[in-house]
């Protein structure tokens, strides 16, 4: 059984996209695409440097064409099961038929725009916490006033709060943990420094019509696998001020009998966490159309029929 699933933010790197535009007929799409978001993501995608496209408001839709995009390259395929870390959530809304690609990049630069604004009132961020226990470092974290805002297994917890108290987990880590990383991101996301962003998020969902997952959607509040479109788009909402339970995620996959996992582009966090939460788990990371042949012949070998993969 195959699980498809989306990196978050902090996974782009400056020119990710250049090569997948390459593509027959991709340049076009991602063209459309900027035209109906009011985003440059050609632009954003080959030529914005690491500043440019840390920004909230940009990176969250430049993450989720890049998924569609890719995802697409991969041809008419049927995974049983889809998930997505963070924003990845709203491409796997797409991979899953709740939203179409329009309506999940107008959703996405609606929650960019507004997590932005959010993450203006106060100066915060995020750092991942490598190795350690989980309770020990969650106990840690709320004793310095930040959050575990992603809990994402095989020993990573991603911290987030204001700068100081991050500046403060640097000089004190917790017992066991190897390394503290500040990540690629501009804000303290799923923490209550993203409130003002819920509201509108919410509006914007209220505008969309969506439909019940085509394959099984694990949600990354609870590793849940959500059966509703309509509570599919309110897990949506919700998650922006919640944290990420990727940990329960993976081990939804595990109970599912998931054997391969492919991480759409800009690939390779999720499978890195795969490899050591999943053992016996074939992973692929799609990071440019050279990873395709090897993705096809994995789907080939492990994708859910589409008949079983719609419960049919």
């Amino acid at each position: 059984m195959l699980v498809l699933v989306a990196p978050g933010q902090g996974a782009q790197t400056p020119g990710f996209l250049t090569p997948w535009l390459e593509l027959p007929g991709a340049a076009d799409r991602v063209a459309a695409w900027s035209d109906a978001i009011g985003l440059d993501l050609v632009h954003y995608g080959t030529q914005g440097d690491a500043d440019a496209i840390r920004d909230t408001a940009v990176a969250q839709p430049l993450l989720v064409a890049a998924g569609l995009l890719s995802a697409a390259a991969l041809g008419d395929i049927a995974p049983g099961a889809v998930a997505g870390h963070s924003v990845g959530e709203i491409t796997a809304a797409a991979f899953a038929g709740v939203l179409d690609d329009i309506s999940a990049l107008n959703l996405v630069r609606k929650r960019g725009l507004a997590m932005a604004d959010a993450a203006a009132i106060t100066e915060t961020g995020m750092s991942a916490l490598l190795g350690g226990d989980p309770e020990v470092s969650v106990a840690h974290l709320e004793k310095l006033g930040l959050t575990p805002a992603n809990i994402n297994g095989a020993g990573q917890i991603v911290a987030a709060g204001t700068l100081e108290q991050l500046a403060a987990l640097m000089e004190d880590k917790p017992e066991g943990v190897r390394k503290v990383v500040p990540l690629k991101v501009a804000g303290a996301f799923h923490t209550r420094h993203m409130a003002p962003a819920v509201e509108t998020l919410a509006a914007a969902a209220a505008e969309l019509a969506p439909a019940d997952p085509k394959v099984t959607y694990v949600s990354n509040k609870d590793g849940g696998t959500v059966a509703s479109g309509t509570e599919v788009l309110q897990r949506l909402v919700g998650q922006v001020a919640n944290p990420v339970r990727w940990d329960l995620c993976m081990e939804t996959f595990k109970e599912l009998g998931v054997t391969a996992l492919i991480e759409v582009c800009p690939g390779g966090t999720l499978t890195g966490l795969a490899k050591r939460a999943l053992p016996g788990v074939r992973t692929l990371a799609l990071k440019t159309p050279e990873d395709l042949d090897a993705a096809r012949a994995l789907i080939a070998e492990t994708a859910t029929p589409a008949a079983d993969a719609a419960g049919a």
